[in-house]
């Protein structure tokens, strides 16, 4: 069995402007400056505590700028807006990967519970991933609790999984557990921060993560496993 991690925002969602608007939120609330759209984006993966520290600095009211951006969040999510769509070939991939035998599909991401079961029930996933890690399950990435948490729920060792992400938080988190990075550069950070943070491989689309991962979860016993992913 081999264990897939896959990060959310940035990764599967497009969440990129309801992040940025209800930052704006939050900040205006309290009467301080937003950062810029560049610097919203650069923090997303983090759970909300460490985000807002680092936008904010140490000083700034972080606890109740964080409930003020998770009360935005709540109410820009009803506008439709603010819709967050799943980025291009990511239902076709975890169609393909939930179908096959010797995979375990995970979640590592720095959203909450609620915001993850929010997703879930949405995109109608419940029963697709065998293990969910979130910002209240662990400390903040790039600590590699979520990914030893989710390889010790589902009894995988570091060199039967995987981790997908689009930041720098993802790709170091993986190094840390002694898991394979790979990051996508459709997310929300550029890609020579992928490749500093240690990116084994970087992919431009969901057809090329396939590829991707058809290497990594095939092996002789795996000989008579479904077909490569393939997508329109």
């Amino acid at each position: 069995m081999k264990l897939v991690l896959f990060d959310v925002d940035g990764t599967l969602v497009d969440s990129q402007n309801i992040i940025v608007a209800a930052q704006q939120v939050a900040f205006a609330a309290h009467g301080l400056e937003a950062p810029s759209r560049e610097r919203s984006l650069s923090i997303v993966g983090l759970s909300l505590i460490e985000a807002f520290t680092m936008l904010a600095g140490p000083h700034a009211p972080v606890e109740s700028l964080t409930q003020s951006y998770k009360d935005a969040f709540a109410t820009l999510r009803l506008d439709p807006a603010h819709a967050e769509p799943l980025f291009p070939g990511a239902l076709d991939c975890l169609d393909w990967l939930s179908k096959r035998e010797d995979v375990i599909l995970g979640i590592a991401t720095g959203k909450t519970r609620r915001g993850v079961a929010h997703l879930l029930e949405r995109h109608e996933w419940h029963g697709v991933f065998s293990t969910i890690q979130t910002a209240d399950d662990a400390p903040s990435k790039p600590h590699p609790a979520m990914i030893q948490q989710a390889m010790a729920e589902v009894g995988v060792e570091p060199h039967e999984t995987l981790m997908i992400g689009d930041s720098s938080f993802d790709m170091a988190m993986a190094r840390a557990a002694g898991v394979l990075p790979v990051g996508v550069s459709w997310g929300f950070q550029p890609v020579t921060a992928l490749n500093e943070a240690g990116a084994h491989h970087i992919v431009d689309s969901y057809a090329e993560l396939g590829t991707i991962l058809t290497g990594f979860l095939r092996s002789p016993s795996q000989a008579a496993n479904p077909a490569p992913m393939s997508l329109s």
